[in-house]
């Protein structure tokens, strides 16, 4: 098959360290360079330089989880070519697995031009999309406590959800913390805290 890229690295990435391959077809016989470097930001700026330093400007890996993630961050608006692969493009033969030979067959794939690239939106937008889940994400959990709050209520025999079309209102909230905050509060008690809130007149005679 055709050698696409002359220079191209493969690289193994794993939580704590990653291992590079970069592979030179220039000549008949390909030569093969290896090295390991820590996911720490400092040995990241380590890798690309080392990159820069052999005029590699075509890299894979595999998308390991959000482990690759750092990696690419590293890589981007440096090198020009980073490809972040699905894992079944760049599976090991069985039997023939560790972190040198994962990098250097994803090194040899990747120089034929054969590895599919995954698709990786650019930075502005990812960055939109991390605080967009996130606040889906805060959004989901105030809901999930409301509703808990809300039951606690129903358990406790304080049916203000049958009497306030909102339990986190001002109103209903004010009945909360005179209950909470005395013992021996009374129906005047409540009345009277709910007047500090209220302009119009209800009939608390529920409680």
């Amino acid at each position: 098959m055709k050698v696409i890229y002359s220079k191209a690295c493969g690289v193994d990435v794993h939580k704590s360290f990653i291992v590079a391959v970069i592979c030179d077809s220039s000549n008949q016989t390909p030569r093969y360079l290896k090295k390991r470097f820590s996911t720490f930001n400092n040995s990241l700026i380590e890798f690309r330089n080392w990159l820069i330093e052999n005029d590699c400007d075509n890299v894979c890996m595999e998308s390991t989880g959000k482990y690759y993630i750092p990696v690419y961050n590293a890589l981007e608006d440096y090198i020009s070519n980073v490809v972040v692969a699905n894992p079944k493009w760049v599976a090991v033969i069985k039997g023939e697995k560790d972190d040198n030979k994962d990098a250097k067959w994803i090194a040899d794939l990747f120089k034929l031009g054969i590895v599919r690239s995954s698709f990786i939106p650019s930075k502005d937008f990812r960055i939109l999309r991390e605080f967009t889940r996130y606040i889906y994400k805060l959004t989901c959990n105030r809901t999930s406590e409301k509703n808990r709050y809300t039951n606690a209520l129903t358990v406790g025999n304080c049916k203000l959800d049958m009497v306030f079309s909102d339990i986190f209102g001002k109103s209903s909230q004010s009945i909360i913390n005179t209950i909470i905050s005395d013992d021996s509060f009374s129906d005047e008690d409540i009345i009277n805290s709910l007047d500090k809130h209220c302009k119009s007149s209800h009939d608390y005679s529920w409680y």
